[in-house]
């Protein structure tokens, strides 16, 4: 299940940033449009780059921490009623005037079930970034003994961005792990977006602190790596005081 997820989507999203930092645009344009549902024709390299960003937060939560939450609350059943909402939304959620109703009470449904791990996913991406923080902290002491440098994870940013930003989304639930990833990493996402030749007036999320960069994408697999290890992480601790 979110096993599953996770590795595929680490992989998918990998392919984008080997493709990028070979010099491929093309090879990258391909890679991403296998994890995106927008139009990637007239995305430049960065803006590919911000795409799987954006993928790999969002599906954080969609595909790792919320198949997780309804396994412990209702095991494969919860797993498997929770995936067939969700599929259903990617496939007739978006505004398309053929199934308007049906997209829109399938669009409220993946809203309402993704609600509460939405949430719970976001705060385990904050615990993420403390801890890459601290680990490259570390690292940069290890290395050099030297302070100074580019920071390239700040918990704090990505509390910071969190509260102002989670709800710039047309979705209640989009913008949660999205904005942590946006603070956390300190670059901004999202903005105007094709959806099937129709253009998406979209809020931006996050500052700009610095440059959108093609590792970034590493970086958002790292904070999504450590939001799934968090989150095993409380549900085995849980798990130990439930059961034995």
């Amino acid at each position: 299940g979110q096993m599953m997820a996770w590795r595929s989507l680490r992989k998918e999203s990998m392919k984008v940033y080997d493709a990028l930092a070979a010099g491929d645009v093309e090879g990258a344009r391909k890679a991403v449009s296998m994890i995106v549902g927008r139009d990637t024709a007239s995305l430049s390299d960065l803006g590919i780059t911000k795409a799987a960003v954006e993928t790999v937060a969002e599906n954080t939560s969609d595909g790792i921490i919320a198949p997780l939450f309804y396994m412990v609350l209702g095991g494969g059943t919860g797993i498997f009623l929770y995936k067939a909402v969700n599929t259903m939304d990617s496939m007739v959620g978006y505004k398309n005037d053929r199934y308007i109703n049906f997209g829109r009470t399938a669009a409220r449904l993946d809203d309402g079930c993704n609600y509460i791990p939405a949430r719970l996913s976001a705060f385990f991406m904050i615990a993420a970034g403390f801890l890459l923080e601290a680990a490259e902290g570390a690292g940069r002491r290890l290395k050099k003994g030297d302070e100074a440098g580019i920071r390239h994870y700040s918990g704090t940013g990505g509390i910071r961005i969190f509260k102002r930003d989670r709800y710039n989304h047309k979705s209640p639930n989009s913008a949660q792990t999205e904005s942590v990833c946006a603070g956390v990493l300190g670059i901004r996402l999202a903005g105007n977006a094709c959806y099937f030749g129709r253009l998406y007036e979209k809020p931006t999320i996050g500052d700009a602190d610095r440059p959108v960069e093609y590792a970034d994408i590493r970086r958002a697999n790292a904070l999504m790596t450590g939001t799934y290890a968090a989150a095993l992480f409380v549900t085995a601790v849980i798990g130990f005081f439930l059961f034995v």
